[in-house]
């Protein structure tokens, strides 16, 4: 158990660096930086936000995990960085442990993912549309974000889960693949309300149903895949903020209490909304590993299923 000197009671004393594995610009950067902008404040000390992209999170995520364990460096990770990747890469072959190298402060945001149809398709709810796809086993297509991405996993969940026979068609990203969707080249998908939504507003996609375990507050009308049919179904995108597994008990304590309140600012609230994301519904160490556990197991059954081709 980390022991607390009496120089750490005064944490902190000087700047923090808060690592983001990924380029600047993208979802998880942009609500690094509000919620580094906000701590700084509470905090006293400057909150400069790193990117250390490359290999998809892993750069950026081991640079952490070997980071002196101080809590002067944090990273913001997310579950494609902590779950999905270790599911894809070959055992050993990543620099860190995403359960044994970290230490846990709290979940930072979540971003729920939209069941979309192509208009073509005849069905106006989950319902409806597993029943069409039932009744076309082989010739149904739904398209993803890329092999062993998060999209792609819903995907395969939802397949299973409802019994339908579907190819997967990968796309780069998920707005590349939505065309295609709207023409009924393909017949559905997966991905971040961010970009889906508008499209269901204005007609381009039909929007079916929502992938958290609870309605979206982004879009409220639209009911979840789990009331749809499904009980239990859920597949969302998380972030959370870590630090090095042997960060002392009270920079944990000090950091989770004050992320804790710049996460619910309303103003906070407001700006992850912008992002597609939203507050978590837990918050705190237990939190993160109750949702990093779910996880783990239910992408790991995805993949142990055997449906997921990476090569």
């Amino acid at each position: 158990m980390p022991h607390t000197s009496a120089a750490q009671q005064d944490w902190p004393t000087r700047g923090i660096t808060l690592v983001v594995p990924f380029a600047a610009g993208g979802g998880t950067d942009a609500i690094a930086r509000v919620i580094a902008e906000k701590l700084a404040t509470r905090l006293g000390q400057p909150v400069v936000v790193e990117n250390k992209a490359g290999a998809a999170s892993a750069i950026g995520t081991a640079y952490v995990a070997k980071a002196a364990p101080d809590g002067y460096t944090l990273l913001m990770t997310t579950s494609s960085a902590q779950v999905i990747l270790p599911l894809t890469q070959p055992a050993g072959s990543l620099n860190y442990d995403p359960v044994r190298d970290f230490r846990p402060i709290t979940l930072t945001a979540t971003l729920p993912n939209l069941l979309v149809v192509s208009p073509k398709v005849p069905a106006n709810n989950v319902a409806e549309f597993i029943a069409y796809a039932k009744a076309r086993p082989g010739h149904m297509s739904f398209a993803s974000s890329g092999n062993g991405t998060i999209t792609h996993l819903i995907g395969e969940l939802f397949n299973a889960r409802a019994g339908i026979e579907a190819v997967h068609v990968p796309y780069r990203t998920g707005a590349q693949a939505a065309p295609d969707t709207m023409e009924g080249r393909v017949h559905y998908q997966f991905d971040n309300i961010i970009w889906t939504l508008p499209m269901v507003r204005s007609g381009q996609l039909r929007g079916l149903a929502i992938t958290s375990r609870e309605r979206s507050q982004l879009a409220p009308d639209i009911p979840t895949v789990a009331e749809s049919g499904l009980p239990g179904f859920e597949g969302i995108t998380w972030l959370a903020l870590v630090a090095p597994a042997k960060t002392p008990d009270n920079a944990i304590a000090r950091l989770n209490a004050e992320v804790a309140a710049v996460i619910k600012d309303p103003d906070t609230v407001r700006k992850m909304a912008s992002a597609g994301a939203e507050p978590p519904t837990a918050f705190g160490p237990d939190g993160y590993r109750a949702l990093l556990s779910e996880d783990i197991a239910r992408w790991k059954a995805v993949f142990d299923e055997g449906k997921i081709k990476l090569k």
